[in-house]
């Protein structure tokens, strides 16, 4: 059981990076983006999947973060509340919030939840994974919410 948990630990200790890439596609139009992942080898693997030849890679830095707090989730919280009544889809809005919050911490947190929900978790299983920052209360208002239909609304309150 203890060789269980820490081969948990070190699946958890794996460290993705965002990488800015320029390259060309299959026409010779050049294309730009930014890609997370562990290495430079699996962007360029990525991306040579699809068909593009990578001519510059860069490793974006972040600037060391602080910790996320109270008010960063209640702001979240009702920036998520706005985006879901304006139309703007949840990975969506997870990703605009998460690389435009001036907290890296928050960002992480929130690309993190993204992750989460784009492999099929439920909303409210996403944010349970995250106990230290969402307490039951929160998580169990989510769940009502998602399965009540009254997500956005549940949100603003």
């Amino acid at each position: 059981m203890a060789t269980a948990t820490k081969s948990a630990k070190r699946i958890q200790e794996v460290k993705e990076f965002t990488f800015l890439w320029t390259g060309k596609n299959k026409t010779g139009k050049i294309v730009r983006g930014e890609l997370r992942a562990t290495s430079e080898a699996v962007v360029n693997a990525t991306l040579r999947r699809q068909g593009i030849l990578v001519s510059k890679m860069k490793k974006q830095s972040f600037r060391r973060g602080g910790k996320v707090s109270d008010k960063d989730i209640a702001l979240f919280t009702r920036q998520l509340a706005t985006m879901m009544k304006a139309g703007v889809p949840l990975l969506q809005t997870f990703d605009i919030v998460g690389r435009g919050h001036d907290n890296p911490a928050v960002g992480k947190l929130l690309l993190d939840i993204k992750s989460d929900v784009e492999t099929g978790s439920s909303l409210s299983q996403a944010f349970r994974k995250f106990p230290l920052y969402f307490d039951p209360l929160y998580c169990n208002l989510i769940a009502a919410g998602e399965q009540a239909g009254i997500l956005e609304s549940l949100l603003d309150r």
